[in-house]
């Protein structure tokens, strides 16, 4: 049995809409000096059907992200057997970490203490090792999900320091009322100094359909992608 979608107008899109997108990665690396396989696509299907995670597969790529566990854990039930990683992006409340355990590959959206042990437990129950990155604020005030960056690297220790959980890096949004450029000069020496103090989290995942040349500027290794990639969203019932 195969899982592949057919070519079907959708997926030919998706395709075309890849290539564009993949051609604005290229550009962005070229500018910045680097390789464009130091770039991982993460396609952020919030809204879109499970139909479109098959397609998406079938136009290769396989790395998918969702922000909300009530979409998230269906669409991955529905999508079993596919060369699939799981990316939670959003801000996740403890009591979905069981749910979310169960099949993301990583958790970009690590903020604040007590949803590490939630995590930890919940991974070890699951009987598999979960990535986890420390998502930090640059904006000056609380807006959308984040630690303040003075408590990034005890943060970070504490998800070095758990059973069944791995650190891998670190996850940041631009404010929507500055230039990105500027806002991730901000977390530049965020990166440096969670690298310093932790070698393996080498994963910076930063940038989304409007800002991903900024992202990819200041050190992206994973670039999170709705509109770009799979068109304007749905409208939400």
């Amino acid at each position: 049995m195969t899982h592949a979608a057919p070519r079907d107008a959708r997926t030919e899109q998706l395709a075309a809409n890849l290539a564009r997108l993949e051609e604005r990665v290229a550009a962005a690396c070229r500018a910045a000096g680097r390789a464009s396989d130091e770039l991982t696509i993460i396609a952020v299907t919030k809204t879109f059907p499970a139909a479109d995670v098959r397609r998406l597969v079938a136009v290769g790529i396989h790395d998918i992200g969702e922000n909300r566990d009530q979409e998230a854990a269906p669409k991955a039930a529905e999508t079993v057997g596919l060369p699939v990683r799981w990316h939670f992006v959003g801000q996740l409340q403890t009591n979905k970490a069981k749910s979310v355990a169960e099949y993301a590959a990583l958790v970009h959206s690590v903020d604040r203490d007590r949803l590490v042990p939630a995590l930890s437990t919940a991974a070890e129950r699951a009987g598999r090792e979960l990535g986890c990155l420390v998502q930090v604020r640059l904006e000056a005030v609380p807006g959308r999900g984040g630690i303040d960056p003075a408590g990034l690297l005890g943060l970070a220790d504490l998800v070095a320091g758990a059973a069944d959980l791995r650190l891998d890096g670190l996850m940041a949004m631009a404010p929507l009322d500055e230039e990105p450029v500027v806002a991730f000069a901000r977390m530049q020496p965020l990166v440096q100094a969670l690298q310093a103090a932790h070698p393996a989290a080498r994963m910076v995942s930063a940038g989304m359909s409007g800002d991903l040349e900024a992202a990819i500027a200041a050190g992206a290794t994973h670039v999170r992608v709705g509109t770009a990639l799979l068109g304007s969203r749905p409208s939400l019932r």
